[in-house]
């Protein structure tokens, strides 16, 4: 088999790698033996198509990757909240009476134990909380009024 498609079967092996990482280095490493295997298309001995490929992708991950890894990066500060995290600042309904150590609240269609802040009143059945935060499976709740 020619030189210049062992560089692009390996181009596509890389990228195909870089789809499950998705760190952006491996698709930089394909870069490199597109450049590879273009040089050895264009009758580069095979030393000179390594050294291509070398520099192509040192190049992109030394130059292109990390604007890249930024921009991305970037781009990801206003993404959605998931786990737990998701669940601060909406709204619930005291399913018990809530105190400093003990209660439950209905929150996303769960049951949820809950608690008030330390010093905070307690909570009466069936009133309307916000959740604060989340302190392992507790939700840390207010009153709506309060928050």
């Amino acid at each position: 088999m020619e030189q210049f498609l062992w560089w692009f079967i390996a181009a596509m092996v890389l990228g195909a790698v870089e789809i499950f990482t998705l760190d952006l280095l491996f698709i930089m490493l394909a870069g490199g033996a597109i450049a590879g295997g273009v040089a050895a298309l264009l009758g580069a001995p095979w030393w000179l198509s390594v050294i291509i490929a070398l520099a192509v992708a040192a190049a992109l991950i030394g130059g292109l990757r990390p604007f890249l890894l930024r921009s991305l990066r970037a781009k990801g500060e206003g993404a959605a909240s998931t786990n737990t995290a998701a669940l601060v600042g909406r709204e619930a309904r005291a399913i018990d009476a809530v105190t400093e150590t003990t209660g439950r609240v209905k929150l996303n269609g769960e049951v949820w134990s809950a608690r008030t802040e330390d010093d905070a009143p307690a909570i009466p059945e069936g009133s309307d909380v916000t959740v604060l935060r989340i302190d392992g499976a507790t939700a840390v709740v207010a009153p709506e009024k309060e928050s």
